[in-house]
């Protein structure tokens, strides 16, 4: 666990990060814990030295609103149900200021009739293709920014018309707006309550198959909602359904994301039928390749821990294992080099692997 100022991880929050700054690895959620211990230490060693510590501390916006934003705020709002031109107007506006300014955010839980309102240009068709694809992408990218907002994020949700328009959104737009809408996911998914909505409604197949078309600027944002949704057990099944082992081992075979989509995957190991499929579809020689190869000692954690899983449901799959460990002693190595847990991992590979020559020997 990483521990930051509030105001600057809230501010690398705000401009739509979702990894930690320092390890860079994607945030399981974005609802930020206040580390009390930390703060108390800060105050002891404040009042040791005769410093004087502020209580006060602006958590969302230094700005404020006035009378005037407000009203501004809501004839925006009005206009979203005019001409196509007041739309496309007031959609960049109000995308605009609820990027720079997170105060416009909190307006959207002051009224139930505001997010309707906002999504009223898009909700009109029956496919967004019809709808102007600058109005589209404004309009789902300002939800992305109200939703990083933690008491929007229930609000958006459980408004029956969201999760279906992003489904749509992902299937169609610019890819910005196709990216933008896999964020909304992701923000959305911090809540548990959330994964289930999501899951739920059959997101994740819109979401699987934006993973497999592979486009660069849409690979982190799909990964990071798929892995948070899959975090709630039930939705494990629902990725696996929709074919998300396939999918994400040809990405990692090629190279694509390997650290986003190993720890996708990771997730996904402990549902049965996933562990199956990536015997069948030959992970364990990828799995093992990725140990030999890599440097980053997560994903070999990984690995390994997806190998260990998969040897004891298929003993078939330990020939692999012992043809590389004759080979290149990679499982060897990694219980003596790797993290505490890839070292538990690996060790608990090999005394399976000896407990089968064993009884090979016996019989």
């Amino acid at each position: 666990m990483q521990t930051y100022d509030r105001p600057f991880i809230q501010k690398w929050i705000n401009a739509g990060n979702r990894t930690c700054p320092r390890t860079h690895q994607v945030l399981s959620h974005t609802v930020l814990t206040p580390n009390h211990l930390i703060r108390e230490m800060i105050e002891q060693w404040s009042k040791n030295q005769g410093v004087e510590l502020s209580n006060t501390v602006q958590y969302i916006d230094e700005e404020g609103l006035n009378q005037a934003d407000r009203d501004h705020f809501l004839c925006l709002l009005k206009k979203m149900s005019s001409t196509l031109s007041d739309q496309k107007t007031a959609a960049k506006e109000l995308r605009m200021l609820t990027k720079k300014h997170p105060c416009f955010r909190v307006l959207f839980c002051d009224s139930v009739d505001a997010i309707p309102q906002l999504l009223k240009p898009i909700c009109g068709s029956d496919s967004l293709s019809s709808v102007h694809p600058d109005l589209q992408e404004d309009v789902i990218t300002t939800l992305l920014n109200i939703s990083i907002h933690d008491n929007n994020k229930k609000l958006v949700a459980e408004t029956p018309m969201v999760i279906p328009l992003l489904m749509r959104a992902l299937r169609s737009g610019t890819i910005e707006t196709r990216s933008n809408a896999a964020a909304t996911l992701f923000t959305l998914s911090a809540l548990d309550s959330n994964k289930e909505i999501i899951g739920k409604s059959g997101a994740l197949k819109p979401l699987i198959d934006l993973l497999e078309e592979g486009h660069p600027l849409a690979m982190k944002d799909v990964a990071s909602a798929i892995f948070n949704i899959c975090v709630m057990h039930e939705n494990k099944a629902r990725a696996v359904k929709e074919g998300a082992v396939r999918v994400i081992l040809t990405k990692i075979k090629n190279e694509v994301h390997v650290d986003e989509l190993l720890a996708i995957l990771a997730l996904l190991s402990s549902h049965q039928r996933a562990i199956h499929e990536m015997g069948d579809l030959g992970a364990v020689a990828s799995l093992l390749r990725i140990i030999r190869e890599s440097s980053c000692e997560r994903n070999k954690e990984n690995c390994v821990a997806i190998l260990q899983t998969i040897c004891l449901h298929d003993r078939s799959k330990l020939k692999e294992i012992r043809e590389e460990e004759n080979s290149h002693k990679t499982i060897s190595e990694l219980a003596q080099s790797g993290t505490s847990r890839a070292k538990r991992k690996a060790s608990g590979i090999l005394e399976r692997l000896n407990r089968v020559v064993n009884i090979t020997h016996t019989a």
